[in-house]
């Protein structure tokens, strides 16, 4: 028998690989054509033509389901408007930052400010006031005569750190061109997964930030099929994956809500394992496999993200499986004391319940006890086996899992 690691050293090298192309297979990949989205690309392109002709676009805000292509499309016009720019003496600044990798309102600053051109000296990383990061950004657009484009993508996260801190920089910036009247001009694009994220909104940010809008509705069966028939034909050697696989990814990514990245990454996934397997063709188990390693992947991360006390309140779920607020207060203080932490007040509990109840993790349901009022009843959505696998590895919660 030849050793594991020299067959699978053997197979790279003798180069048996039914991927030819990897980087078509990474989210960030941006293919030479969108399909399925003619009218969403004439609709941001038309939206944000007045900048071409040098003067100031409308707010625009684009929505839709995750994996229907709104970053695709809005950063290709970017792109294509920026080639152009650069041949014009119209100072443009076409900026994009994603406000789901930033974690505070300020580094979500910094970052466009950083892209505006101001160095550290200018803007520092931390110890300003809100207000004022957001005057020196103003400043740079109005000393510069600049005519800058913001794309926030899923700006709903956006909307969260303002409600957070009680800093409404949406407003700020919809009304910002009221402040740039000697010079420059700033319009904001926005990019949301949510469709229910206006209503969350200050009426007053709402007329301003959504003057104009394009919604990105679901791919179907078929389109999404053929997305990734293109993807497959850039990414693996011919008759690389079997007709029945394809389907099955189509039918999983576009029975659930049309989400074309989604159906990358099980083709992805699927074809690494393929590979892994030295077989010659992806199929149907490759598929089912990488379903399941994908949703085990979401969970693991969701876990790990989760603040201490939020992984205590999962613990003590676990061990109360199905039982009511108070049962879960009572068993989440004992492994407080034997990890030696301070407990939380019941009320903030009872709050962190709701918040890793949207997350999906656990399900609640309300139990009404007669002349003892209700009680919400709360159970793992997911096998305790998850949450030892996941928090066996942290020091403090070694010994209570």
């Amino acid at each position: 028998m030849s050793d594991p690691i020299d067959r699978m050293l053997d197979a790279a090298e003798t180069g048996k690989s039914i991927i030819k192309n990897r980087e078509s297979l990474h989210f960030s990949y941006k293919p030479p054509i969108i399909l399925h989205r003619e009218s969403e690309l004439e609709q941001v392109t038309q939206s944000l033509l007045p900048i071409l002709k040098q003067s100031r676009p409308s707010n625009l805000l684009v929505y839709g389901k995750p994996g229907t292509g709104k970053t695709l499309v809005v950063r290709r016009v970017i792109d294509k408007i920026q080639e152009r720019v650069e041949k014009s003496d119209f100072p443009i600044k076409l900026i994009y930052t994603n406000s789901k990798e930033e974690t505070t309102l300020y580094g979500l600053l910094v970052s466009l400010g950083r892209q505006l051109g101001l160095e550290e000296d200018e803007l520092p990383n931390t110890g300003l006031a809100i207000s004022e990061v957001f005057k020196r950004l103003l400043n740079k657009i109005r000393n510069g005569k600049l005519n800058a484009i913001f794309v926030i993508d899923e700006i709903d996260y956006l909307a969260q750190l303002v409600a957070k801190t009680g800093k409404d920089i949406l407003y700020q910036l919809t009304r910002a061109n009221e402040r740039l009247e000697e010079g420059g001009s700033l319009t904001l694009v926005g990019i949301s997964n949510d469709l229910t994220f206006k209503e969350k909104l200050d009426p007053r940010v709402i007329s301003s930030l959504g003057e104009e809008e394009v919604v990105f509705t679901n791919y179907d069966v078929e389109q999404i099929k053929k997305i990734l028939q293109e993807r497959i034909n850039e990414s693996f050697i011919e008759n690389s994956v079997d007709i029945p696989a394809l389907n099955l990814i189509a039918a999983l990514a576009g029975g659930e809500h049309g989400d074309a990245r989604r159906a990358i990454d099980l083709l992805r996934v699927a074809g690494e394992l393929a590979e892994r397997q030295q077989s010659d063709k992806v199929t149907i188990e490759h598929v089912r496999e990488a379903s399941q390693k994908i949703e085990e992947n979401k969970e693991e991360k969701s876990l790990k993200s989760f603040p201490l006390h939020e992984k205590l309140v999962l613990i003590a779920i676990m061990k109360a499986n199905g039982s009511s607020t108070g049962e879960i207060y009572s068993s989440y203080k004992n492994l407080c004391k034997v990890v030696g932490k301070d407990e939380l007040t019941q009320r903030r509990i009872t709050q962190m319940l709701s918040e890793i109840e949207l997350s999906g993790l656990i399900s609640g349901r309300l139990i009404h006890q007669g002349i003892h009022g209700r009680t919400k009843k709360y159970k793992l959505t997911i096998s305790s086996e998850m949450i030892k696998k996941t928090f066996k590895d942290d020091l403090t919660l070694q010994d209570i899992v």
